[in-house]
């Protein structure tokens, strides 16, 4: 009899009411390709953008990006991970909210034994997302300035602890005066509640109206322009992500007239599609928890079962820290 698996699966895009959950076929990992037993997965806006349409896939389609389990068999031309070995990711096809599933090695990282599946379920995605920000897309030095809005949510969290640990100066935003807290506990030099204040004119305050050398933002269409109002001159704009909807078309000439800004909208997946630089951004990764510089706050857990209070908990903002769901 042929193995299945429960997985979490959408045949339209919609509101958390599209998720199922189905019992799927789980064959053999062919060349190049694993099959892997999740013991926990995480939950990220990606999922979110890809169950509502605004990142579109074939239908009907599984979700999920992060997971953490054991190598249970591997394929032909798998060198870095044998049966057995507790393993990592954050990659694609999307599909990592189930039981088990066969996927590209390529991408799936041998997890320590200093770290729990968990903390990797929690971690993967957005701690690869905070390496390639601090360490790929502009150059970053001790002193530099950053904002970084979500300062408190899964990748701000992250963020805040490595940012103190390289000597950046981060200002974080949050919505809440207990979220601000939480991301200055955890390394922000400041905070700025934006319910409560004009982020733009604290920053502004904040830099002694210098500016920021770089701003992180995966908010979207509600920060864009004050994100570029808080630059200072030749200052680098990171877009990376749509938390409240994509950023309108943008005219360059603003960025002239701001004082020569730059911008960039880079995506994880494009860092990690080179096998050797995935591996090396997880050991980075794995190399800032397991010495302490950086802590997984995992602060929310369902049961694959509740998977749409998890996505709806998300989406209002509920969450801090990383969400992860267990089989």
């Amino acid at each position: 009899m042929q193995q299945t698996a429960r997985t979490v699966v959408i045949h339209e895009h919609g509101g958390p009411e599209v998720l199922r959950i189905e019992d799927r076929p789980l064959g053999e990992p062919g060349p190049g390709e694993v099959r892997i037993r999740h013991h926990a997965y995480g939950l990220n806006f990606i999922d979110v953008y890809q169950r509502t349409g605004l990142y579109p896939m074939d239908l009907p389609h599984a979700l999920g990006m992060e997971a953490a389990g054991v190598i249970e068999a591997v394929g032909e031309g798998v060198t870095h991970l044998t049966p057995g070995q507790r393993a990592a990711y954050a990659a694609g096809p999307s599909g990592a909210y189930c039981e088990a599933r066969v996927m590209p090695a390529a991408q799936v990282c041998p997890l320590p034994e200093s770290i729990s599946f968990r903390t990797a379920a929690a971690m993967m995605l957005k701690g690869m997302t905070v390496e390639y920000l601090f360490h790929r897309t502009t150059p970053l030095r001790r002193g530099d300035t950053v904002l970084f809005h979500a300062a408190a949510g899964g990748v701000g969290l992250i963020a805040c602890q490595w940012a103190k640990s390289e000597g950046i100066k981060l200002i974080g935003t949050a919505g809440t005066d207990g979220k601000c807290s939480l991301a200055q506990f955890n390394g922000a030099a400041h905070c700025i509640n934006y319910r409560a204040e004009n982020f733009v004119e604290r920053v502004t305050e904040i830099t002694g109206g210098k500016g920021v050398d770089v701003v992180m933002d995966s908010i979207g269409a509600d920060t864009f322009e004050g994100s570029l109002d808080c630059l200072k001159p030749l200052g680098m704009m990171i877009s990376f992500g749509n938390a409240s909807g994509p950023v309108p078309p943008v005219d360059l000439g603003m960025l002239a007239q701001r004082g020569s800004l730059k911008i960039t909208r880079p995506t994880l997946f494009t860092h990690i599609s080179d096998h050797a630089t995935c591996q090396a951004m997880a050991r980075r990764l794995f190399g800032k928890v397991d010495g302490r510089e950086v802590k997984i706050h995992v602060d929310q857990e369902f049961p694959m079962d509740q998977i749409a209070d998890a996505h709806r908990a998300l989406e209002a903002r509920q969450t801090t820290g990383s969400t992860i769901l267990v089989p």
